[in-house]
């Protein structure tokens, strides 16, 4: 099991990445914690139930497998 947390600053197209505890990139600040999860796919989904008009992604680097942009 892994936290997860969802970056809350906007990237430059428009996404707003989910990012696992070990990621270099996960936030420090801003962000909203989205809970302990066995993969990314639940976490991108918990946070697309918790921010339905964002533009959810997998971060590229440590969740490469719910990366869809």
């Amino acid at each position: 099991m892994a936290s997860y947390r969802l970056n809350l600053n906007q990237q430059a197209n428009g996404d707003y990445e989910v990012h696992k505890d070990d990621c270099d990139y996960y936030p420090s600040q801003n962000y909203d914690y989205l809970g302990l999860f066995s993969s990314c796919t639940p976490a991108v989904d918990e946070a697309k139930r918790k921010h339905p008009y964002k533009k959810i992604n997998g971060c590229v680097h440590c969740s490469k497998p719910c990366h869809t942009t």
